[in-house]
């Protein structure tokens, strides 16, 4: 997609510092990063979102996340990562991309990404019923 940075970057029209290519897949470090080491993970192929990933990809999407976040333990020390994908509602740019971000016990990474809510009396059931339906 001509507009899409991201496929920009995967084609090496626009600079991207990338540390993974496959044939269907491209991460490169975040320009904005929430801490040193952020990648974020896209398909070669323009998929907005995560629903939108063709079937065949799926495995081998996932199988790039692991060798990611393995990889920020390894070569930054990372304790752990932190993964996500935003789907349309904050995606800065409407190319699916996988975050993986290096994290360190007491890295001031609290409650960054959402407010935490409970569910009233009986709503967990009612939610998890419409879940299940829509899921079977």
């Amino acid at each position: 997609m001509a507009d899409c940075v991201f496929c920009g970057i995967v084609s090496g029209e626009v600079a991207g510092e990338l540390v993974l290519e496959r044939d269907d897949f491209v991460a490169f470090l975040d320009r904005r990063p929430v801490f040193k080491g952020h990648v974020l993970l896209v398909p070669r192929q323009h998929v907005e979102t995560l629903p939108d990933l063709p079937a065949a990809l799926r495995d081998g999407f996932l199988a790039a996340a692991q060798e990611i976040a393995t990889a920020v333990k390894d070569a930054l020390g990372a304790q752990g990562s932190f993964v996500a994908i935003n789907n349309t509602v904050s995606q800065s740019v409407p190319h699916l991309h996988l975050h993986v971000v290096p994290r360190t016990k007491g890295d001031g990474l609290r409650g960054f990404f959402w407010p935490r809510t409970k569910y009233a009396e009986g709503e967990m059931a009612n939610v998890g019923a419409r879940l299940r339906a829509a899921l079977n």
